[in-house]
């Protein structure tokens, strides 16, 4: 009991670390740490993640904020859209099968992953940006994938602020705790009917992960942010692949069930 507690912290630092650091990763974390590691089903998992990323996010935003590296005009637009489409697309989860979910989560893991290494970070610290109509579109598609797979969506709102809305990379990543935020309130509210989440193990993660985006918003002005990128990239490039190997096998046994009963 004791070492599963540890551990549960241990993890919740990481994941507000991540948040604190990079303005996302936590919640592609979240949810695999809760399945594999805690035990949860992947719908249960999805809920507790948009708690635990959502507080996480909001505590790291603070302390962005503290520090001017925060565009309040910015994160309300987008995030007021994804939050729309968050609450819609959170039904949708439960239509699959857990296995199915936690594939799909794996092949977005594994292409956010690559598009991290392969597609390098812009550092521009000014631009005109495409307009407003792209950051709508933009904030309801990261919305979308926010109610559906539980994401916060963090690694696909910074590099759209970045090259989309123009912000400069720190202030992008500030921004996106605040949306990231609004859009797991969403999600959250979209999932009140489904499973129940655990609450000790949700407190726990919480309160680590507080701690986590306090040292993460820190480290942000110590660190070099593309070195931190290109690591998390592959961390979670591997992950997807155990997801995928993992979720695959248990297709193949359910597969092998049928055909020996048929």
């Amino acid at each position: 009991m004791i070492e599963q507690f540890v551990i549960d912290v241990l993890l919740g630092f990481a994941i507000g670390v991540s948040l604190g650091l990079l303005g996302g990763g936590g919640s592609i974390l979240t949810v695999p740490a809760l399945v594999y590691v805690v035990g949860q089903s992947p719908q249960a998992a999805v809920t507790a993640s948009l708690v635990i990323v959502g507080a996480n996010s909001a505590m790291g935003a603070f302390m962005h904020r503290t520090q001017g590296a925060l565009n309040w005009k910015v994160a309300l637009v987008f995030g007021g859209v994804g939050m729309a489409a968050a609450y819609l697309a959170a039904g949708w989860s439960k239509l699959l099968p857990p296995v199915t979910l936690m594939i799909l989560f794996a092949l977005l893991m594994l292409v956010v992953g690559l598009f991290m290494i392969l597609k390098p970070q812009p550092t521009r610290q000014d631009g005109a940006g495409r307009g407003w109509l792209v950051t709508i579109a933009s904030g309801a598609g990261v919305g979308v994938l926010t109610g559906f797979l539980g994401v916060g969506g963090g690694f696909l709102i910074v590099p759209a602020l970045v090259m989309l809305v123009g912000l400069p990379i720190r202030q992008a990543v500030g921004t996106s705790l605040v949306v990231i935020a609004m859009n797991s309130l969403a999600g959250f509210l979209g999932h009140l009917s489904g499973p129940p989440i655990d609450l000790p193990v949700v407190a726990i993660f919480v309160a680590a992960g507080l701690t986590g985006a306090l040292v993460g918003a820190r480290l942000t002005r110590l660190m070099h942010p593309d070195h931190l990128r290109k690591g998390f990239a592959l961390f979670v490039i591997v992950l997807a692949i155990f997801l995928l190997v993992d979720n695959a096998q248990k297709i193949g046994g359910f597969n092998q069930f049928l055909l020996s009963h048929l």
